[in-house]
């Protein structure tokens, strides 16, 4: 008697299943993304780096402790009036002579920044800071920056810093962009951003 022989299973055409399965999964499978805060980080210190010396005056110290309170000056300040408190120091121009500043329109007090280019803010949080808190002063400090920036923008350009950096990164812009890009970095360096996050070194002057 002749022996049966199992029939076999063309497995073929299951292999070029699976690959438009996996194909398809790729294709229409969405991945989280996490986003951060858009920051450059500073170059890497010198080997012998001069230590830096800060007037006091020139120096405004933001603090968040541990369980996200917020302390400006070592006094407790609201998040909401954090911008006003560092446009008012970053805009002071209370410096004369060679620290005179004669684009600030703050209240020129001897006591607190002389000249924007010298104004420095320190940011330090605790550990255990809540990263949501830690990311919203931090945006309230660049928002004081960028509202400085968008009024010297529009006073001498009639554009705000903002727009500035739309057309610059703006492919159809039928402008110059190398005159645009040194009328950003003129405005950049009217409100230069020093955003510290290392603990100062200050004195007192």
């Amino acid at each position: 008697m002749a022996r049966r022989l199992a029939p076999q299973v063309n497995a073929g055409s299951m292999a070029d299943i699976a690959f438009l399965l996996l194909i398809f999964f790729l294709v229409s499978t969405t991945i989280d993304t996490d986003y951060g805060i858009s920051r450059r980080l500073p170059p890497p210190p010198e080997k012998f780096q001069p230590e830096i010396l800060i007037k006091e005056k020139n120096l405004f110290r933001v603090e968040l402790n541990q369980i996200n309170e917020l302390f400006v000056e070592k006094k407790p300040l609201d998040l909401k009036q954090l911008k006003a408190a560092a446009i008012a120091f970053l805009d002071n121009g209370g410096g004369t002579d060679g620290d005179y500043c004669s684009y600030c329109k703050g209240a020129r007090n001897p006591k607190s920044s002389d000249h924007p280019n010298k104004a420095v803010i320190s940011l330090i949080n605790s550990r255990e800071t809540n990263y949501e808190t830690y990311i919203a002063v931090q945006n309230e400090l660049v928002s004081a920056y960028a509202e400085l920036r968008d009024r010297e923008a529009l006073r001498i350009y009639g554009l705000t810093f903002k727009q500035m950096v739309g057309y610059l990164n703006d492919a159809n812009y039928s402008g110059s962009k190398t005159k645009l890009r040194e009328q950003i970095k003129e405005i950049q360096s009217l409100y230069p951003e020093k955003l510290s996050e290392a603990e100062p070194v200050s004195v007192e002057l």
